[in-house]
């Protein structure tokens, strides 16, 4: 009997995620409105009511969807930037944390692609609450990866400088993502360097503006 309910479990467990999967890929591609459960049950020869025992509703289906993708995302840019090199400039800091953060986006595009368009439209407000704690805890990534970077210049100058650019960062990434698939002749390494040439320049700016006036 254990045996048998193991595998029943494992089962479900492996249709839950082929279901989330299967809805990641479409939603990223479509939009929300236009996947269909009916479609979702063709892409992965699941009936409806195999959707519906794992997520109860298709609002609660696509909740699952970003919250494992932002979970996925966000646990990739934990590990991306575990290994920071010692030593070396603020500017190459800089440029070493968001070239691996390039490299995540370019990994996880199925989701920022669906994170993208929910932001953008009203199709499905009830996943207002998940993109505002995506976009949030985006922003606080950005800001611990800024300040690490600019500490060599001391913790209240990088504190300082992370708060200005926290913002600019995150928004310049959504920009550079939209950028490439707008247009195939562009690539994310080559828009990273744009954003670190500039974030380096508003962050080395901000440095020299703070010392002014501190006289340090």
């Amino acid at each position: 009997m254990e045996t048998s309910q193991h595998t029943l479990n494992k089962r479900g467990r492996r249709s839950r995620e082929e279901i989330l999967d299967a809805a990641s890929r479409m939603m990223s591609a479509r939009g929300y409105a236009a996947t269909s459960l009916a479609d979702l049950g063709k892409e992965t020869g699941l009936p409806k009511s195999a959707i519906y025992h794992h997520f109860s509703s298709k609002a609660g289906l696509l909740a699952a969807v970003m919250e494992r993708g932002a979970r996925d995302f966000f646990d990739d840019l934990d590990r991306g930037h575990a290994l920071l090199p010692p030593g070396g400039t603020s500017r190459e800091r800089l440029g070493w944390y968001l070239r691996r953060t390039g490299e995540v986006f370019t990994s996880r595009q199925d989701f920022l692609r669906l994170f993208i368009l929910l932001k953008m439209s009203e199709e499905a407000p009830e996943a207002a609450r998940i993109v505002t704690e995506v976009r949030t805890e985006g922003v606080v990534h950005m800001r611990n990866m800024i300040r690490s970077a600019f500490a060599p210049e001391g913790e209240e100058i990088a504190g300082a400088v992370a708060d200005a650019l926290a913002g600019f960062g995150v928004s310049s990434f959504d920009g550079a993502f939209v950028a490439v698939h707008a247009d195939p002749g562009r690539t994310m390494e080559a828009e990273m360097e744009l954003v670190i040439e500039a974030m380096a320049a508003l962050g080395e700016a901000r440095v020299a503006a703070l010392r002014a006036k501190t006289g340090r």
